[in-house]
């Protein structure tokens, strides 16, 4: 059973654990949205996004009530053309996500869609960008949670500067938790959330997008609530044009303190790097085998291949009962892995008892 001062630990990608500190700020006095103090908090924590990376200087963040997906389709609403063509390269439940936003909103795409346990296929990306002009932006997933693998950004980043297209960064499960080069890889916009690698809890998300294209762009959405231009428009002033999720924006406000403190993303990355990597070996040494080569995964996150005889739910339910709680595996992996994320509050002496668990399960 898990010691009576720890809460269950949430090896789940986000959710998290979030840490005492952060938890305590929910304690705070309650704010109204449309008061000063609450316009200086939404200010600073602009700015302390905007601060996360080193090479911010020309992005502006815009905040959004609502999860991760909120700030993906946002960022697709209000960028992505109607007169132009996305491209779409998918390799997970969530690249293929963004198409189907994008067939929502009626704009026109092409979804390059490869096997979930491969690495995105570049090459035919780059043939996709030779012989397509009417291709204008580029779009994809970083970190997809649906294997764990941390996608090579970099590369298909280098592809949208050599052919002038925009990029559109869906940065949800890895941003604060991963390098990620906003110049380099020529970034447009990037969707991220502040109940994952940031630390915070759910309610309140994210895009950090160009200010020349939110200065001087026009807004492509079809929508109101998602528009990003009219948010960005009231939020220079700290307020926003409808209710933001205001004790989720107290605890992100905390959580961006939190992670400065500690060192930022880079001491974050390396602490989520141990503990990944200590998982990986002590389930490796008990049988249990990784669904990926170790060097294709995040910091943050594993998948393993379900051990002979076991189900996730055998899984899932004897570590519940002992304070834990891990994910299953997306679509039709569901009956062929699980995986183990470390973002959050997790301590040494956590991982201590999850591997006793494991040595207890795999006698």
């Amino acid at each position: 059973m898990k010691p009576g001062n720890r809460p269950t630990i949430l090896l789940n990608p986000g959710p998290v654990t979030i840490s005492e500190r952060v938890r305590a700020s929910l304690m705070k006095e309650d704010l109204c949205h449309r008061e000063p103090e609450f316009a200086e908090l939404v200010l600073d924590i602009r700015k302390r996004i905007a601060a996360v990376y080193e090479d911010c200087a020309a992005y502006e963040a815009v905040l959004l009530s609502g999860s991760g997906t909120c700030a993906v389709e946002a960022m697709l609403q209000s960028f992505a053309p109607r007169g132009g063509k996305t491209l779409v390269v998918a390799n997970g439940v969530y690249g293929e996500r963004m198409a189907v936003m994008l067939s929502a909103q009626g704009k026109p795409h092409t979804l390059l869609k490869g096997p979930w346990p491969e690495a995105m296929n570049l090459a035919a990306a780059e043939e996709e960008l030779k012989k397509d002009p009417s291709i204008t932006h580029v779009a994809a997933i970083h970190h997809e949670t649906t294997t764990g693998r941390l996608n090579d950004c970099a590369a298909l980043g280098e592809l949208c500067g050599k052919y002038g297209k925009g990029f559109f960064v869906d940065a949800v499960s890895s941003f604060a938790g991963d390098e990620i080069r906003f110049a380099d890889w020529n970034i447009s916009a990037l969707a991220a959330t502040a109940n994952k690698c940031v630390h915070g809890i759910p309610g309140i998300c994210f895009v950090l997008a160009r200010r020349d294209l939110l200065e001087e762009g026009v807004t492509e959405a079809s929508c109101l609530y998602l528009d990003l231009y009219k948010m960005y428009a009231e939020q220079k002033s700290g307020f926003s044009p409808f209710t933001q999720a205001t004790h989720a924006c107290v605890c992100l406000g905390e959580a961006l303190a939190e992670l400065e403190d500690s060192g930022g993303w880079k001491a974050r990355v390396r602490r989520y790097r141990e503990l990944s990597r200590r998982i990986r070996k002590e389930l490796g040494d008990l049988g249990i085998e990784l669904f990926l080569p170790e060097k294709e995964y995040s910091s943050y996150m594993s998948s393993f291949k379900l051990p002979a005889g076991k189900t996730y739910q055998d899984l899932h339910d004897i570590l519940k009962e002992e304070g834990f709680v891990i994910y299953a595996g997306q679509g039709g992996l569901y009956h062929s892995i699980f995986r183990i994320a470390t973002m959050g509050d997790i301590l040494d002496s956590d991982v201590d008892r999850l591997i006793g668990v494991f040595r207890t399960i795999m006698k």
